[in-house]
């Protein structure tokens, strides 16, 4: 009954921050933010009933569930003189920041990405008695925020010989997309899917540019596309802006190849000169006369 009445007692000391037990505690935020693409650090400090503790030491970290979750994070101290010597960082991403010797585990996770966004746990482990193991139960919710980005945007036609728009953008929260430009019917759809959002503008009809915009809470983004409906009916025109550039490319043609042609066969040779009557050889100076 006395080991009974300990147990509940013990489960009566968990709180919202900590979990707390026979001079054991774990602290930890519930929950903690950080910005896509940047780093954050996840607080983690315990105690423990002795006063000094000089045997090996193992911090961990896991995520998903306790206990059992997927461990990213690994580190052991030999004593108290040794640093915490890092076994598993998963991407080589963490980095223990706190010092378990001075009871604090807080790591550090770099370059985050949307699958940061999940449940961590600290656990700390002492070298003796089965029972020298502690790891916060709840654990800490890491949540990855952004601004808006337009990721991509296009002007496609569909088997129906219309025009559509397409816009994609991320951020978290989920942003809110618009477009704007050129006067457009009301037909649009949408999609999303965890933080990524598409809005499609339908059967295009006038030319010009248009424009998506993407907010949510920590900003703002936009892109912009151009639309230019060819129109058959302007034969002539269209006939003239064709083949006008065409005869000037083959003129420009010929008279390159005719330029290629006399310098290959290189300057016309001089006619020879006309036979002029040799002078007699004399050895007389007037020989001339």
């Amino acid at each position: 009954m006395r080991e009974l009445g300990l147990v509940l007692l013990c489960l009566l000391r968990i709180s919202r921050k900590g979990v707390q037990c026979n001079g054991w505690s774990v602290h930890v935020p519930s929950d903690v933010t950080g910005e896509l693409g940047k780093m954050v650090i996840l607080p983690c400090t315990f105690t423990h009933p002795y006063k000094t503790f000089d045997r090996a030491l193992t911090a961990i970290w896991r995520i998903k569930e306790p206990y059992n979750g997927t461990v990213i994070f690994k580190c052991v101290s030999q004593s108290s003189s040794e640093l915490c010597k890092t076994a598993i960082s998963h991407k080589n991403k963490y980095k223990l920041l706190g010092n378990p010797r001075h009871k604090d585990l807080s790591l550090r996770v770099d370059n985050l990405t949307w699958s940061d966004s999940e449940r961590y746990f600290c656990r700390v482990e002492l070298a003796g008695d089965i029972q020298d193991k502690y790891e916060s139960r709840n654990g800490i919710k890491l949540h990855v925020i952004a601004a808006p980005r337009i990721i991509n945007i296009t002007v496609s036609s569909s088997g129906d010989h219309t025009f559509q728009a397409r816009c994609t953008a991320e951020g978290e929260p989920a942003p809110a997309l618009t477009w704007s430009g050129p006067p457009y019917s009301n037909l649009s759809s949408s999609s999303s899917s965890s933080h990524r959002v598409t809005k499609e503008l339908r059967s295009l009809t006038h030319d010009g540019k248009y424009t998506c915009t993407a907010v949510n809470s920590h900003g703002r983004a936009e892109g912009a596309v151009y639309f230019y409906k060819f129109r058959a009916s302007d034969s002539s025109s269209f006939m003239i802006l064709i083949f006008v550039p065409l005869g000037i490319k083959v003129v420009i043609l010929l008279v390159i190849l005719s330029f290629t042609a006399l310098s290959r066969e290189g300057p016309p040779s001089a006619p020879p000169s006309l036979a002029r009557p040799q002078l007699p050889e004399c050895t007389y100076e007037n020989c001339d006369r």
